[in-house]
């Protein structure tokens, strides 16, 4: 057998490997197919480890892997009709949020700086708010916010009305930007 010169240790690999199940897990619901998904993930980033080209973290490198596996999987499983032209009348009205369901640069918390937004901290308690949140708000946020789903598509997904869909949204952008502002704070 053939050795790969060593870009991560076997302890961070378990550690990258149990936060990519959890992930999957989140957005699969299913234990077996989201195992399936991170090895599909972990397989695919070992055989094109030579096109790694060290301008991300390894880490970032193999999420982004197994988020497309899932997208791909979601997406086949369903046979989705993607409509990009959808207008939310409800995120309109939200004096908190933007059209896109972005918060307003007027509700960002005062301690937030450029630089502490890309910061390893920042997404480190990113994680930490993201993981106390209900788990279906988290799920649909995640659909949202990271996979890029559409409206329809996650609803079609969760089985929700569109209605139920703004609400979760709704509730976890607020719960998040509470929990981040006291822990920026």
């Amino acid at each position: 057998m053939q050795t790969t010169p060593s870009l991560i240790q076997s302890e961070q690999l378990a550690e990258i490997r149990e936060q990519m199940l959890k992930f999957a897990l989140l957005q699969l619901r299913d234990m077996t197919i989201a195992e399936d998904m991170v090895q599909e993930a972990l397989l695919s980033a070992l055989k094109n480890i030579d096109s790694f080209q060290r301008q991300s973290a390894l880490k970032t490198w193999i999420f982004a892997i197994l988020k497309n596996k899932i997208i791909d999987y979601l997406r086949q499983k369903d046979r989705f009709v993607l409509e990009s032209d959808l207008v939310d009348d409800d995120e309109e009205n939200n004096p908190f949020f933007d059209q896109n369901g972005h918060w307003k640069t007027e509700y960002y918390p005062e301690s937030w700086q450029e630089n502490a937004v890309y910061s390893d901290e920042f997404w480190l308690l990113f994680e930490t708010c993201l993981t106390h949140l209900p788990a279906k708000q988290s799920r649909v946020f995640m659909m949202r916010e990271y996979l890029d789903f559409s409206a329809n598509e996650i609803c079609q997904e969760v089985d929700i009305t569109s209605g139920n869909l703004h609400i979760l949204l709704y509730r976890a952008r607020l719960q998040l930007q509470h929990c981040l502002t006291n822990k920026l704070a």
